[in-house]
């Protein structure tokens, strides 16, 4: 990961701040309990005597999705060789699964945090979150979503003997709740005026920093990402667009009236802190958020995940402005090492036509920008937008934007511990396309992207 700051861009070269760092070295572990902690469900295999191993969680039967989870098998023999498999099944019941090889320690302990995994699994070293963010499709090219955020994803584990292709005898299992709204967290439906959309405020009567999060293509109503944020202290807002309710089904243009209004809404709300909102937006969305810190005002500051700093596919209007869309080529696309196509090369470059009309005019926001790019990305050429628009802003006196890149990471970038979804279809195609991203170093980016991502809100939206 590399981050480029307006002041370390001043100092530097073109080339020298464009530099790709490679990932320091295994993620931090999950916090250790001080003392026993039982996972309800938590037992030996059915006819095995009480001195069977058991699985040791922490937090012990519940914790939140984006939160790490502490485990640790007890009762191995010493050095004994095991096989831990982890299993979710989503919504639609489709199953995820994630396993890893272990060896325990001379006292017949497996702490996932001092252990690494050795090769044959899922994955390998010491990843004490592996189980979790290996987790992958039993149906190829299944993408893991949480549409109905009031109920938790059932997590299983098992350990089972040895380490061969096929699964050994079952030593101990367990199950774990991975929820996404903290106790207190109240979930508001939003019907006012043209809005659609679900508000997720903080437990107390507090004010709080308001944040509008926005999806991508796709339409509908996503709510994890909010939700998430709303645990960490966030009045946020979910915003649906398109072809959810009694919103377009396929718009001709979106009306950057719509998401004014959604502006209004959040600072006329009595527990939403002003004097302005933050945006966050993922791949359209973010290019929607940043039009938004362009024309609009009472915005603070955006954080773009994997976003082009140019209109696509569906146009944009304000008032009496209407901002067309940049040329799409799906015949300018890639082969890639996956045999999927790589599209990225199919968007015109809004940086160098000279009087593009498609290019977001950033230069007009006071807002502060937070790009996160994926150096996978095979959809949108994200990094390079990123830079070229920031280079733009320098030119222009302006120190207001900050750029994350993260290497072996793709289009999707969802909070930590989603699993890596590279390979689906494409937004704009509706083909099978590489999206971009490598497993571990995605898991990685996950997790520093969603702690910079809620350090930058806290730092522009919290104003004393």
């Amino acid at each position: 990961m590399w981050q480029v700051s307006a002041r370390s861009l001043c100092r530097a070269s073109s080339r020298a701040w464009q530099r790709r760092l490679p990932w320091p070295g295994p993620a931090p572990a999950a916090p250790r309990s001080r003392g026993p902690a039982w996972s309800p469900g938590t037992a030996p295999a059915q006819g095995l005597s009480s001195m069977a191993p058991s699985i040791r969680l922490s937090p012990a039967a519940r914790s939140l999705f984006d939160q790490p989870l502490a485990i640790t098998v007890q009762g191995l023999g010493p050095r004994q060789q095991v096989t831990l498999r982890t299993s979710l099944r989503d919504e639609t019941r489709e199953l995820f699964q994630a396993s890893a090889r272990y060896q325990a320690g001379d006292d017949g302990e497996l702490d996932l945090a001092r252990c690494p995994a050795l090769p044959g699994g899922s994955f390998s070293g010491l990843e004490p979150m592996g189980l979790l963010w290996a987790l992958q499709p039993e149906k190829p090219f299944w993408r893991l979503v949480k549409r109905d955020v009031q109920s938790p994803f059932l997590l299983q584990l098992e350990v089972f003997e040895g380490h061969g292709e096929r699964h050994g005898r079952l030593l101990a299992q367990a199950q774990h709740e991975r929820a996404f709204l903290r106790d207190g967290v109240r979930r508001i439906p939003v019907r006012e005026g043209r809005i659609r959309a679900t508000l997720f405020l903080p437990p107390g009567e507090d004010t709080f920093p308001g944040i509008i999060d926005i999806h991508g293509l796709g339409g509908g109503l996503f709510e994890s990402r909010a939700s998430l944020l709303a645990n960490h202290g966030f009045a946020t807002l979910a915003l649906a667009y398109y072809q959810f309710e009694d919103l377009p089904q396929e718009p001709k243009e979106l009306h950057l009236e719509y998401f004014e209004e959604a502006v209004n809404y959040m600072l006329q709300h009595p527990q939403v802190k002003g004097p302005g909102v933050g945006l966050l937006g993922f791949s359209k969305g973010a290019e929607v958020s940043l039009a938004m810190a362009a024309f609009l005002k009472n915005i603070l500051a955006v954080a773009s995940l994997n976003a082009p700093v140019a209109v696509t596919v569906i146009p944009l209007s304000y008032k009496d402005k209407i901002i067309p869309t940049v040329t799409l080529d799906e015949h300018k696309a890639k082969a890639t090492n996956s045999k999927f196509l790589d599209y990225s090369d199919g968007m015109d470059d809004p940086f160098q036509a000279p009087g593009d009309q498609s290019r977001i005019p950033l230069e007009k926001s006071e807002a502060q920008f937070l790009f996160i790019v994926g150096q996978d990305d095979c959809v949108v050429k994200s990094e390079y937008h990123a830079t070229e628009v920031c280079k733009l802003l320098q030119a222009q006196g302006k120190e207001n934007f900050q750029i994350l890149s993260y290497p072996g990471t793709g289009h999707c970038i969802d909070p930590p511990f989603f699993p890596l979804y590279h390979i689906g279809s494409h937004p704009v195609f509706h083909k099978r396309a590489a999206l971009g991203g490598e497993l571990r170093a995605y898991s990685k980016a996950q997790v520093h992207a969603w702690s910079q991502i809620q350090a930058f809100f806290k730092k522009y939206l919290i104003v004393n």
